[in-house]
């Protein structure tokens, strides 16, 4: 049963992330950048590395997941990753600042559902690290 709900996991978390990196990069990164900086929580600078490097850490994820390469790193990366954007959106959102979330490129602003649904996202990458951890323990002692 690990083993399929393992399976489930990566396979709904990359093409998330797969289709988050997607619609990133399908943009100008100024786009994500703008998105980005209306949390303000990063200077200039690190808004800029951020709108550049997240897609493509997004889309290598993705890829990681969905091919269950390095399977615990990538569910711990994926976790932490989310944890991150979790915090920045409660933050916004608890100051009511209605901004864009940029979870998904624009248009989307930062509210109770997208609190759920990011909320969700990062509960199934946490189960994903305890999964795979149970299936990697369990594969070690059968050896």
């Amino acid at each position: 049963m690990t083993r399929w709900i393992t399976l489930a996991l990566r396979l709904v978390l990359g093409a998330i992330f797969l289709y988050a990196a997607w619609t990133k990069l399908r943009q100008p990164w100024l786009v994500f950048a703008l998105s980005i900086d209306a949390y303000r929580l990063l200077p200039e600078w690190a808004v800029f590395t951020v709108a550049r490097v997240l897609p493509w850490l997004e889309l290598a994820l993705g890829v990681m997941l969905v091919a269950g390469l390095q399977l615990r790193l990538t569910a711990m990366a994926t976790a932490t990753l989310l944890a991150g954007f979790y915090v920045a959106m409660i933050y916004s959102f608890s100051a009511g600042s209605g901004i864009d979330c940029g979870c998904f490129g624009v248009g989307e602003a930062v509210s109770a559902r997208t609190l759920v649904r990011d909320g969700l996202l990062l509960a199934a990458a946490v189960a994903l690290v305890i999964s795979s951890g149970r299936r990697r323990r369990m594969s070690l002692a059968m050896a």
